[in-house]
């Protein structure tokens, strides 16, 4: 029998390489919005746990005039004056998460699985949620139950996490490769929405 994390990776990469290169115009022009609006790298990196909390840089388009990639951040908020107009429409539209598909070609990120915050947030996060790390038994996802359950973007909430967490811990325990087809299909329509900031 083939283990069932075998041919979840197989999933990731085969997704992954393809979508990489029907995609790869849209990120050119992309880059190149975010190059003539504002100064700074087209890519932002933060450190976020991974698989057994092993720490990794998640890779995203820039869609904000600072890059907080180390140390205190202040998470993004709605009308954040800090996101440029470019970057508010990438929010919105989940595109500046494209390049989260090389983390997942490396091996750090899968498709579907709890979607990684950053390290200082888990931190806080488990001191004070049972089972929080849970969530670090599996690889990160592009994607997640929570997403598309209602519980994407900022945590403004305790109860928020909460929900999110258990939502994780669900998708978990009860994976299959019909569900995490099902969870990218309904991704299709959470792109956009009240939580996209």
């Amino acid at each position: 029998m083939i283990n069932r994390s075998i041919v979840k990776r197989w999933i990731d990469v085969l997704v992954a390489s393809l979508a990489l290169f029907l995609l790869a115009p849209a990120g050119l022009l992309i880059a190149l919005a975010i190059k003539i609006e504002s100064r700074g790298p087209v890519f932002f990196w933060q450190l976020r746990y991974g698989r057994n909390r092993s720490s990794f840089y998640i890779c995203k388009f820039r869609s904000m005039t600072v890059t907080e990639s180390r140390g205190d951040f202040t998470q993004a908020s709605r009308n954040d004056a800090r996101v440029t107009r470019i970057g508010r429409f990438l929010r919105r539209t989940s595109l500046d998460e494209l390049p989260q598909l090389w983390n997942v070609l490396r091996g750090e990120m899968s498709l579907v699985g709890p979607r990684p915050h950053a390290i200082a947030m888990d931190d806080a996060f488990a001191e004070v949620i049972h089972n929080f790390n849970d969530r670090h038994l599996v690889r990160p996802g592009l994607t997640g139950l929570a997403q598309v359950s209602g519980y994407r973007g900022p945590t403004e909430a305790l109860e928020h996490i909460e929900h999110r967490v258990s939502h994780d811990r669900l998708y978990i325990s009860k994976w299959s490769v019909f569900l995490d087809m099902k969870i990218l299909a309904q991704t299709v329509f959470a792109l956009t929405g009240p939580n996209a900031v």
